[in-house]
């Protein structure tokens, strides 16, 4: 049952804020919008205000808004032109049609907003677990249960700023400052080169002390410009890791066995609802992230497919063929059709083999 809540909240508030960004553009362009529909197919609820007909149908894995004069070759009413998309400038199109991926991004924002705002930010604490053999922590005295109170002078406040002065150190030795109990107890540290992997199983070199966080949290309380701030980092951190990720998938350096579709992402939403609010709402702001990345990408269809078509005819000054749009839209189609086979089967894969 929280499998079913979990994904019906997920894909609830996803489509309609993506939806939502397309419909407010419209609106703020003076285009017609003649339908807003969560979901595809057979309408289960419908009410029409002024010439918008508002919906929600029957298959969930997505929505639409419908746009007077929304296809080029599209007959409209002549008192109708000043409502039509296609009328409309190229420039004001691609907004409309980017805002879209964009309310996915600001949907993201909002939620880590108010989650920061509201319950603040969770840190890792620079306590050390463990002690690893023969690296420079180890040689140099440090204990399980220290904490690092500052290093080459910088005082510390989380593992991750710790982390941070270690790997720029380049290698030279660092004042070390650390708590033992009542002790404060000083040292100094070289960094030692060590080649580890990354999470796509990548080599990197990275510069090291050796030791690992005991794990130990605390809640930072932030303001509201401090939690806006965080808001807009964690949002470009995730986006910008999704891409590598993307990236990295084309390369090949990262198994398409990793990509998941609907199921899994309802086996997640089930999951994250069961932790609680705080952890669906991340879960939503991480696959809102996402589906705004994966909305942008140059694939006829998608958003970044029209995006891609508007720019040809912003430097050409006319815009793509109808029928070139039509031989694209097919073979987009068809790719998104091969992709959504391809991960329902890894998703059920995942189920036989777990």
């Amino acid at each position: 049952m929280s499998m079913i809540i979990g994904i019906i909240i997920v894909l609830g508030v996803l489509i309609f804020f993506h939806e939502l960004g397309h419909f407010l553009c419209a609106k703020a362009f003076g285009v017609g919008v003649e339908k807003f529909s969560l979901g595809f197919g057979p309408k289960l609820v419908s009410k029409t205000v002024g010439r918008t007909e508002y919906c929600i149908s029957a298959i969930p894995l997505g929505g639409f808004v419908k746009m007077v004069g929304e296809q080029p070759d599209e007959e409209i009413d002549p008192a109708d032109q000043p409502l039509s998309f296609t009328h409309k400038s190229v420039g004001r199109r691609m907004i409309i049609v980017a805002a879209g991926p964009v309310f996915n991004f600001v949907l993201a924002v909002l939620i880590f907003f108010f989650v920061f705002g509201i319950s603040g930010l969770m840190v890792l604490q620079p306590v050390i677990g463990e002690v690893k053999a023969d690296l420079p922590g180890q040689a140099a005295g440090l204990q399980a249960g220290d904490r690092i109170v500052s290093i080459g002078g910088e005082t510390i406040e989380n593992w991750s700023e710790m982390a941070q002065v270690i790997s720029e150190s380049g290698g030279r030795a660092l004042n070390v400052v650390v708590e033992r109990g009542k002790e404060t107890i000083e040292m100094q540290i070289a960094p030692e080169k060590q080649s580890l992997e990354n999470i796509f199983g990548e080599t990197q070199h990275r510069f090291v002390i050796g030791i690992t966080a005991a794990g130990e949290t605390s809640t930072k309380r932030l303001g509201p410009v401090e939690a806006f701030k965080e808001s807009i980092l964690r949002t470009y951190l995730i986006a910008k890791l999704t891409i590598v990720s993307v990236v990295k998938l084309i390369q090949g350096a990262v198994s398409v066995k990793t990509l998941g579709g609907p199921i899994m992402i309802a086996q997640m939403a089930g999951e994250q609802a069961e932790q609680g609010a705080v952890n669906l709402l991340f879960f939503i702001a991480l696959v809102s992230i996402n589906l705004g990345i994966l909305n942008l990408l140059p694939i006829p269809v998608l958003d970044g497919g029209h995006l891609m078509f508007f720019s040809i005819e912003a430097l050409t000054r006319r815009p793509v063929s109808l029928k070139t749009r039509e031989i694209a839209q097919q073979v987009g189609i068809l790719l998104l059709m091969m992709l959504m086979v391809f991960v329902f089967y890894n998703d059920i894969m995942r189920i036989v083999s777990g």
